[in-house]
């Protein structure tokens, strides 16, 4: 099925509903997904390569740091990694791929708004990347022996916060990416910021206190904080809390996550570009 099928598809079978439309758009998305081998590779094997890196990395900084929850981390640090890699790198390309076709400008001819365009495209990252994160849940919670998450609530903000972040990014780097085999360029700073800044490769709790002050306020950190929070108790800086001292330790992250995401959608629409440049 090429592009121009899948979306004539949409076009033709589309519901009158909102949810109908997002839906129709998702499975046509899965579609042209599935046949593109380089963004299944990219969703599916990198990040369980970037698992050794991780546990390696992990080790290295134990030794210098007494006291690190070095199974904590790493769930925290390959959750992290599977939203980046599925989410955010997959779906620029996807977005800069589907404006390069002139799919996204024929589709707003239609009753679909901008946001289901978007939010269509979305569907099939966001859900791969949320049944990635499931099964390293579970696997996690067995092979290591994990305790069930202290704040459930917390865990889901923060995978929801990381998505709608990651969404919005995304729209807004596709927008300084002239094709697909620049998207590994374009996204590069956000994904390196995410990885050594947010607490991904480096925990925070090891860095110089100036500096994890510094990382902890950058965009992606406040969302991964809260998945590690929600799901052990602590983000690092502090000891371990029950359910209800989770409230007190998330409230910043919290506040940050909020304002982040919404500079990120507002961002996103001022400069998301719906066609090619000419």
């Amino acid at each position: 099925m090429t592009t121009a099928t899948a979306t004539a598809t949409v076009t033709a079978t589309a519901a009158s509903s909102p949810l109908g439309r997002l839906l129709a758009l998702g499975r046509a998305e899965t579609t042209l997904l599935m046949r593109n081998r380089t963004a299944l590779f990219m969703a599916l094997a990198m990040p369980l390569m970037m698992i050794g890196a991780v546990r390696s990395m992990l080790k290295q900084v134990a030794q210098h740091s007494q006291g690190l929850d070095q199974h904590a981390a790493m769930v925290n640090g390959v959750t992290g990694l599977i939203l980046m890699f599925v989410v955010y790198y997959n779906l620029t390309a996807a977005y800069v791929a589907r404006r390069g076709e002139l799919v996204l400008k024929r589709l707003r001819t239609g009753e679909a708004t901008d946001l289901e365009i978007l939010g269509g495209t979305a569907v099939p990252s966001v859900v791969l990347a949320l049944l990635q994160c499931a099964v390293l849940g579970v696997a996690a919670a067995a092979v290591l022996d994990l305790p069930a998450p202290v704040n459930p609530l917390l865990l889901m903000a923060g995978l929801g916060f990381a998505v709608v972040l990651l969404v919005a990014l995304a729209a807004l780097s596709s927008a300084f990416t002239k094709s697909v085999e620049s998207a590994g360029i374009t996204t590069l700073p956000v994904t390196l910021i995410a990885q050594f800044g947010s607490g991904l490769l480096i925990p925070l709790e090891v860095m110089p206190d100036q500096l994890a002050a510094f990382c902890r306020a950058l965009p992606t950190t406040p969302a991964f904080q809260l998945l590690r929070l929600g799901w052990f108790g602590t983000d690092g800086s502090a000891a371990a809390t029950d359910f209800a001292g989770t409230w007190a330790e998330a409230a910043p992250h919290l506040g940050l996550a909020v304002a982040w995401t919404a500079a990120a959608c507002w961002a996103a629409r001022r400069w998301f570009r719906w066609e090619p440049r000419r």
